[in-house]
């Protein structure tokens, strides 16, 4: 099969002839039909997290996919042959941009008729990041205030639209041209990061969600009330702040979760949640969409259209 892949790290981008994945019994295969593009992608790539993640070569880019199935594992009970699924599969399973894709049946939601296969390869992994941040290790509940950083991102364009079906009251930080699309989302209190700091316009707020590290994760201490929580998936050490703050502090790396993303799914079929899309490559674009993705720029999802 064809797939987009790296032959080491911080290798170009090529679309190669692979072996196509066996199926396993607990597992099925698919015909991708789109992927679409994480920041973690590219940290694999450039092999800032191998002594944590040591990837394989030839390694084969992207979590994210949606397509149709055309094998199923002999385990496999809740779903058949024709079958529409969207994922973010495991590490061992990783590697979207490809003709097909083997992922496990827990792992898996369907996707509803009402999506496009682009549509449903944007919500997985950013979609679950944002879920559990907010609702696993926030806790967010109806009347909280939450602060909500980056919210023009793949990752913060789903954490708005969640914490707003909660009940929350959200901020968030983003850029001035991107204020009314961030408010069209749910957002009740816009902050541009360029012209406005964040810790000198709100304060006891019951959580914050980071994605940014570095002096927006220790910043956001500040606005929090004492018994509040932060949570990153920026793993640096705050251990002091947090005891300082009288805040408790998470980082965490989302787990795949086929039931967890089937509730996101129902939200977004019944029109409360929508997915954003920053722009679409083809396959043999693939290379340029990570470009695009390097930029940061990105507003949403960047999409693969495999087939």
């Amino acid at each position: 099969m064809k797939a987009a892949t790296i032959q080491s790290y911080g290798d170009v981008i090529s679309v190669t002839e692979i072996d196509k994945p066996s199926l396993k019994d607990d597992s099925v295969l698919i015909e991708v039909h789109a992927a679409s593009l994480n920041p973690i992608d590219n940290i694999l790539r450039a092999g800032y997290l191998k002594e944590m993640l040591d990837l394989s070569f030839p390694h084969v880019m992207g979590y994210d996919v949606s397509g149709i199935v055309v094998e199923v594992g002999a385990d496999v009970k809740s779903v058949k042959v024709g079958d529409a699924v969207m994922a973010r599969p495991n590490q061992d399973d990783a590697g979207a941009i490809a003709q097909f894709a083997r992922l496990k049946e827990n792992e898996l939601a369907i996707k509803p008729a009402s999506l496009s296969h682009a549509e449903a390869a944007s919500v997985p992994l950013a979609g679950l990041t944002a879920w559990q941040a907010l609702i696993t290790k926030g806790n967010l509940k109806k009347g909280d205030k939450v602060l909500i950083h980056a919210g023009s991102g793949g990752v913060g364009t789903y954490a708005i639209q969640i914490a707003k079906q909660l009940g929350a009251y959200v901020a968030t930080t983003t850029s001035g041209k991107n204020a009314e699309l961030v408010r069209s989302l749910g957002a009740d209190l816009v902050i541009d990061y360029k012209t406005q700091q964040f810790q000198e316009e709100i304060s006891d707020y019951d959580l914050v969600f980071d994605m940014l590290g570095g002096d927006t994760l220790t910043d956001s201490f500040k606005v929090i009330r004492k018994g509040g929580a932060l949570v990153s998936i920026k793993g640096q050490d705050t251990e002091d702040l947090a005891s300082k703050y009288d805040v408790r502090f998470e980082w965490f790396f989302m787990s795949p979760d086929g039931a967890m993303l089937a509730e996101l799914v129902a939200l977004i079929s019944a029109g409360n949640v929508k997915p954003v899309i920053d722009s679409e490559f083809t396959f043999e674009q693939a290379g340029e969409a990570y470009d695009r993705l390097a930029t940061g720029r990105a507003v949403g999802k960047i999409v693969v259209s495999v087939k």
